[in-house]
C-alpha cells in the first residue's frame, strides 16, 4: 500500500520539498555570494523528485520504473556536468547583475522551484499508487522512451563536444561548430525538449482527465528555450560576439537554430519554411545591430580630422 502525503499524488509534498531545497541553496547562494550550485540544485531536485513518489508509492509497475530511471539518469548527468563545469569557469555570468541584488537573485531561485516542479508533473501523475496495478508497456511507454534516450544521447554529446571545444586553446574566439553543432545551432535545447516530450508520451497511457495537466511540462520547458531565457539570449549573445565574422554569418544562414537538419539542405530552404519548419524566428537575428553598431564606429580617417 503506497503512502499518500496531503494527495494521491504527492504533489503537495512534492511542492514542499522543491520549495525546501530550492530556498536552502539560496540562502547558501546568496549568503555567500556563490553561484556555482544554482543548476546542480536544480538537477538534483528533479532526481529527488522522481525517487520520492516513486518510493513513496511502493508499487514499482514497469511505466513507474521506467520514468524514475530516466528522470534520475538525466537529472544526474546534467547536475554532475554543470558543476562541473561552473567549477572549471569559475563564474556564471548569468549572474552579473544579480550577485548584489538580492531581489533579482532570488527571483532567478523562484523562477527555478517553479521550473522543476512543473516540468515534473508526468512523473508525479505516472508515481502515484493508484497506477502501480497498471503493469502495461505498450507502444506509448516504447516511443516515449526512445524518444527520452535520443534526447538525452543528443543533449550529452553536445555538452562534451562543446566543453572540449572550449577547453582546446587553439579555439579561442571561435564559436562551435563540430559534432552536432555543425546540425544545430542550439542541438543542447534541442535534446532537452525531445526528452520532456518523450517523457510526457511514456505517461500518456494513465491520464485521465485533470492529470492531462501533465502537458504543461514539455509545453513549459519548450516556451521557455524557445522564447524566454534559452534560444533568444544565446543568439543575441552569439551575434554580438561573433557577428563581425563572415564564417560565423555563413555559419547562423545554414544551420538550424534547434532540429538537427543537414546544412547542405537548410540552406536551401526558404525562409518562410525555416520560420514554421525549424523554428527560425525573425527575433533570433540581431545581426543587423551587429551592422549597424559597426557602421557607427568612426574610422580612422575621422579620428584624425577630429584630432
Amino acid at each position: 500500500m503506497g503512502v499518500a502525503v496531503i494527495d494521491k499524488y504527492n504533489m503537495a509534498l512534492c511542492a514542499i520539498v522543491t520549495v525546501g531545497i530550492q530556498m536552502s541553496f539560496f540562502i547558501v547562494a546568496a549568503s555567500c555570494k556563490f553561484d556555482k550550485v544554482t543548476d546542480f540544485a536544480g538537477g538534483t531536485n528533479f532526481v529527488v523528485l522522481a525517487l520520492l513518489t516513486f518510493f513513496l508509492a511502493q508499487t514499482y509497475a514497469p511505466r513507474q520504473i521506467a520514468v524514475t530511471v530516466l528522470v534520475a539518469a538525466w537529472g544526474l548527468r546534467l547536475s554532475g556536468y554543470l558543476l562541473y563545469r561552473i567549477i572549471k569557469i569559475g563564474e556564471d555570468k548569468r549572474f552579473d547583475d544579480r550577485r548584489d541584488n538580492l531581489l533579482k537573485f532570488a527571483i532567478f531561485w523562484i523562477f527555478q522551484a517553479v521550473w522543476v516542479f512543473t516540468v515534473s508533473l508526468p512523473v508525479m501523475f505516472t508515481n502515484a499508487a493508484q497506477y502501480g496495478n497498471d503493469n502495461g508497456f505498450g507502444v506509448l511507454e516504447i516511443v516515449g522512451t526512445v524518444l527520452f534516450c535520443f534526447g538525452l544521447v543528443v543533449e550529452t554529446l553536445a555538452d562534451a563536444q562543446k566543453f572540449a571545444f572550449r577547453n582546446n586553446p587553439e579555439n579561442k574566439g571561435k564559436f562551435c561548430d563540430v559534432g552536432v553543432w555543425k546540425w544545430s545551432r542550439h542541438p543542447n535545447y534541442f535534446g532537452e525538449i525531445v526528452l520532456w516530450w518523450g517523457m510526457f508520451i511514456i505517461s500518456c497511457g494513465i491520464l485521465r482527465g485533470g492529470e492531462w495537466a501533465a502537458v504543461l511540462s514539455p509545453i513549459f520547458i519548450t516556451t521557455i528555450l524557445l522564447f524566454l531565457s534559452g534560444i533568444p539570449m544565446l543568439e543575441a549573445s552569439s551575434d554580438e560576439r561573433y557577428g563581425e565574422l563572415e564564417s560565423y554569418r555563413v555559419y547562423k544562414e545554414q544551420t538550424s537554430p534547434l532540429i538537427l537538419f543537414p546544412p547542405i539542405l537548410y540552406k536551401i530552404i526558404p525562409s518562410f519554411a525555416k520560420c514554421f519548419l525549424f523554428c527560425e524566428f525573425p527575433f533570433y537575428n540581431k545581426l543587423d545591430k551587429v551592422e549597424a553598431k559597426k557602421e557607427d564606429q568612426p574610422t580612422e580617417s575621422t579620428e584624425i580630422v577630429r584630432a
